[in-house]
């Protein structure tokens, strides 16, 4: 007999459908699987008939042949025991195969049919959801994140007796369901409870630049004495930076279950990612990849931030790969018999020394560096890299004075207000736009220039001045134009202004 139960895996952070079919017939005992199994979903051979068996039912003595549609993608996990395990119970007329029609499942088996949770089910159920279905079975580990997707009923299971049950009608699972709202409304409560710009004494023009990168989404690189603030000022940038909206959450609560990094009691990411990878770090760590692609730093910061420290410490073909997802926002990974492509749209934050003691340029400390060695320093960053950087700025050693005032600085509540004010006005900027979704200045391509950025003729005179004089390729030229609307929006301005390019073009002297 031939049975069809509906399940779903991942490429990328995408899910596809899964047709497992599985039939029962007359022959010598044997067990094959076909449809590109690799070896996890093999060996789950094993662990299907020990758990059916374990369970209190009869194992079929006949040809088995189980095949995982469609045959040319290479199928990979252990979430396909659960469907295995019920094709082959619904061939055996255990249950009737007529009731899987409405319903995706996944889940990985135990010995004693337990069912264990599995990565990527946040993106199963939302395949399941385009593909019409009315509910989908997900371990009960697994609950909260499948709940994540409105429109569909979420059944959680704990063992394979239990699922049995449920499509002979003996036991009725109530769907799960969460607040999302609720969880949305959490979104940085943590962050601000122990990170606040107003912890950081002067720094008054770093502060300024990191406002203008948080409001346009603009990479900025900080180079300065060690000491000076940049690691404290780089890990309070989150905290000034818009929430993430709903659909900003869900997709990158994709990449993190799809990397089986997503917590119990944190279904949902609900505040922007903080990636701060050591310098010790490979090309595979940073964009991802792998003989299993999965998603490297870049992705793991989609929606929100990768903070480089000690930039120039990374090795030079590691950072060369940025240069690509810095300028697409997507990594796409190829491999033999893989091809897998990742969100990452994220904000670069760098941080480095001016040379290798730190102090070159400093006032109050003599440099000890050669020429030769801070040239050598300098040049494992290439310039293609740093011309993708928008923002460059000096920060220097603060002062005593500065450290003991009685001034507050102003707090990241503030600031974040500000911040948020431009991202609005921005977004309703973009809604006019066709076919196309951006959401902050930073995405502009060269039409959105053209139509968004108009210059007074004062300012445009000046932009010509600075690209005469400071040489200024024609990526950089339009990343000036693109901090100079963000400046223009932070003061609501409906025009660039001459104030507002003579600002934006001192951050690419940096």
């Amino acid at each position: 007999m031939l049975s069809r139960v509906n399940s779903s895996a991942v490429a990328g952070i995408a899910g596809y459908k899964v047709e497992v079919e599985v039939d029962i017939s007359f022959g010598l005992p044997m067990f094959n699987m076909v449809g590109l199994p690799e070896t996890a979903v093999r060996e789950s051979r094993e662990r299907v008939k020990t758990a059916i068996k374990n369970s209190g039912y009869a194992f079929p003595v006949d040809r088995i042949t189980v095949n995982l549609a469609p045959a040319d993608i290479k199928k990979e996990g252990t979430g396909f025991d659960l469907p295995v395990a019920m094709g082959l119970l619904a061939a055996s007329k255990v249950v009737s195969p007529d009731h899987f029609r409405a319903y995706f499942m996944l889940g990985e088996l135990s010995l004693d049919g337990r069912i264990k949770p599995v990565s990527g089910v946040l993106s199963c159920a939302l395949c399941a959801k385009q593909h019409g279905a009315k509910g989908i079975l997900v371990p009960h580990g697994n609950r909260l994140e499948a709940a994540m997707v409105k429109g569909i009923e979420v059944l959680p299971v704990k063992t394979l007796g239990e699922v049995v049950e449920f499509f002979t009608g003996v036991r009725r699972i109530v769907p799960f369901q969460s607040d999302i709202d609720a969880t949305l409304n959490d979104a940085t409560a943590s962050v601000f409870s122990t990170l606040d710009y107003a912890d950081v004494a002067g720094q008054n023009h770093a502060k300024r630049a990191l406002e203008i990168a948080a409001a346009g989404g603009h990479n900025i690189a900080m180079s300065g004495p060690p000491g000076s603030g940049k690691t404290m000022l780089a890990k309070r940038l989150v905290t000034i930076l818009p929430p993430l909206t709903f659909n900003e959450a869900l997709e990158t609560t994709q990449v993190y279950s799809v990397a089986g990094l997503l917590k119990d009691e944190m279904p949902l990411i609900t505040s922007r990612p903080f990636r701060s990878p050591h310098h010790t770090i490979s090309s595979p760590g940073l964009i991802g990849g792998g003989l299993r692609p999965e998603p490297g730093e870049v992705s793991l910061a989609h929606n929100g931030l990768l903070f480089l420290d000690e930039l120039p410490e990374f090795k030079r073909n590691v950072l060369e790969v940025l240069r690509q997802p810095l300028e697409d926002g997507r990594v796409r990974i190829s491999r033999a018999g893989a091809k897998v492509e990742y969100p990452a749209v994220f904000m670069l934050v760098a941080a480095m020394n001016p040379c290798p003691c730190g102090f070159l340029g400093d006032s109050l400390h003599d440099c000890s560096c050669t020429d030769a060695q801070v040239q050598r320093y300098r040049s494992r960053i290439s310039g293609p890299l740093m011309d993708r950087i928008d923002i460059h700025i000096q920060v220097p050693a603060v002062r005593y004075s500065e450290l003991t005032g009685n001034e507050r600085p102003e707090s990241s509540a503030d600031i974040r207000q500000r911040v948020m004010a431009a991202r609005v006005l921005q977004l309703e900027r973009f809604q006019i736009l066709e076919g196309e979704t951006i959401f902050c200045n930073s995405g502009m391509g060269a039409r959105e220039i053209r139509a968004f950025c108009p210059l007074e003729p004062e300012a445009a005179a000046i932009l010509e001045m600075a690209v005469d004089r400071l040489g200024l390729s024609a990526r950089a030229y339009s990343r000036v134009l693109k901090i100079s609307r963000t400046i223009a929006d932070l003061e609501g301005a409906e025009k660039i202004l001459r104030q507002h390019v003579a600002e934006a073009v001192q951050y690419r002297e940096g």
